[in-house]
């Protein structure tokens, strides 16, 4: 293996083959990784460490601008971009080996580096953990100078000319469909997903389907389902891969300022507490004024409170810090926790044992507090604690300690830019003010006065309200405002603010065209 020495600038083929060829030389490389984390049963390989880590270092006003820009699709988009990052660089590190081979091949161990480094720095990672980014760059940098040399001039015989087109492309077949075969047998090995979707659909719990409670549907067309669809309930989290946990794995720890720590298996929470069922409306603080981010479902689980009952939580205590499978955690007023309201450590929704997305096997779930502060997925511990004790996930990032849910509504029907008939138009959507509940809605056209709006039934103030108007539609270009008022009386602020750092505000308005 030697350097071939200056490429003329005209010369293009030289260049793509050598790009290629690092491509290559990383595509074998994460398929190794991938096959070893397999084999290990590692859920974590080099690329998705990196994206983790890149999530953890990005500051926080930063990933809230990604939320509102690309929504759920987030995770996806970071994963896709590391890895053409990846791929880019891997194919520098090819067009450089034609130069300064030494070069070429310190690209390669700097990005294995970056690799190994990212695994080190996540949570609950040990030695073996990075064997996949070890093996993977070693595989990378042995494949890199053979694919490049493949693609170039016989090191043999220089005066042979250029390697035939033919010849190349078959050896980058065939490294490629290798590489694609290793990659795939190392997904199958590493496959656990089926394994916890199996458990999770032979697991039998206390529960029934979620019949809807009387009067909560108003039954105009638009309104979005008093009840969300599990499918269509939003997630809003860190994880780039999905914690998979069987239930008979699942522990909880409980301990800090108790009196006596526990240690739960999935039986113990169920077997020992009472399940309660309860329907509560969770929104994140990432949500826009008139934004998706919000849902309605019935939880079955057991009271945190209880279970911090029988642990005996010490006097000087006023936080619970909650942590995930995955490491992330957040911090939650103890007081929510153990005040009455219906704060569970929950295992099914909707009917229906967690899909894994949602936190299978056990989540937590406080009506009143926007998820960054309660809403642990996967959960696995829980300290009683202080807050001047510690900082959270994203307290760490600049969100706020504490952070009870706003009063907010939404307009769902007409949508923004629709045009309607002129004379009665159906007007509705949802309002919430969780643990606090709505006590009215109201309507205005354009500056006009406020009208109260019809509202629908709710079986406690831990929900969102439906809500309907007749608006007597005349010609021309209109804006529908909408604000609620909560179970305090107070109404919601018209002052415009963002999500940042404990939730957004102001009035969801609409603009919409009447025909003549």
């Amino acid at each position: 293996m030697r350097d071939y020495g200056p490429v003329a600038p005209s010369s293009v083929r030289p260049l793509v083959r050598a790009a290629l060829a690092g491509v290559l030389s990383a595509a074998a490389g994460l398929a190794v990784a991938e096959l070893v984390a397999g084999l290990l049963g590692i859920a974590r390989t080099p690329v998705v460490a990196v994206a983790e880590a890149v999530v953890a270092l990005t500051p926080g006003f930063l990933v809230e601008q990604a939320i509102q820009a690309v929504g759920t699709a987030d995770k996806p988009l970071l994963l896709a971009g590391v890895l053409l990052a990846l791929l880019g660089l891997s194919a520098l590190a090819g067009v450089v080996s034609l130069r300064r081979r030494t070069y070429g091949q310190l690209l390669v161990t700097a990005l294995a580096a970056v690799g190994v480094a990212a695994l080190l720095t996540r949570p609950q990672t040990g030695p073996v953990d990075v064997l996949p980014g070890v093996l993977g760059g070693l595989t990378g940098l042995m494949l890199l100078p053979l694919l490049v040399d493949a693609g170039q001039r016989s090191p043999t015989d220089p005066s042979a000319g250029p390697v035939p087109r033919r010849d190349f492309l078959r050896v980058a077949l065939t490294v490629a469909a290798l590489a694609g075969a290793t990659g795939a047998v190392g997904r199958l090995l590493g496959g656990r997903r089926g394994g916890v979707e199996a458990a999770r659909a032979d697991l039998e719990l206390p529960t029934e389907p979620a019949a809807l409670p009387t009067g909560v549907e108003l039954g105009v067309e638009g309104i979005s389902p008093w009840r969300t669809p599990v499918e269509r309930f939003y997630r809003i989290d860190t994880a780039l891969i999905l914690p998979l946990v069987q239930p008979g794995e699942w522990r909880l720890r409980v301990h800090g300022d108790v009196d006596r720590e526990l240690d739960l298996s999935f039986s113990d929470l169920l077997g020992q507490h009472e399940v309660v069922e309860a329907w509560v409306t969770l929104s994140c603080v990432s949500n826009e004024v008139g934004g998706p981010l919000v849902g309605n479902a019935r939880w079955t689980g057991v009271r945190v409170a209880d279970v911090l009952a029988r642990a005996g939580v010490r006097p000087e205590a006023d936080a619970v810090r909650s942590t995930s499978a995955d490491g992330w955690t957040c911090g939650t007023p103890l007081e929510a926790l153990t005040d009455g309201r219906d704060a569970l450590l929950a295992v099914a929704m909707n009917g229906r044992p967690l899909p894994v997305e949602h936190g299978f096997p056990v989540r937590m779930v406080v009506p009143g507090l926007y998820g960054f502060v309660s809403a642990t997925k996967w959960l696995v511990d829980l300290e009683v604690t202080r807050f001047d004790r510690f900082a959270a996930y994203w307290t760490q990032r600049g969100w706020a300690e504490q952070a009870p849910a706003k009063t907010a509504s939404r307009i769902d029907v007409p949508r923004a830019g629709d045009s309607v008939p002129s004379g009665p138009v159906a007007v509705g959507g949802v309002a919430w003010a969780q643990h606090r509940g709505i006590e009215a809605v109201e309507v205005r056209v354009d500056d006009g006065p406020w009208a109260r709006a019809r509202l629908g039934g709710v079986p406690s103030v831990d929900t969102w309200r439906q809500w309907a108007w007749t608006w007597e539609a005349t010609p021309g270009a209109h804006r529908l405002s909408v604000r609620a008022v909560d179970g305090d009386g107070v109404v919601q602020t018209g002052e415009t603010a963002g999500p940042v750092p404990d939730g957004a505000t102001g009035w969801h308005s609409v603009e919409v065209d009447v025909d003549g």
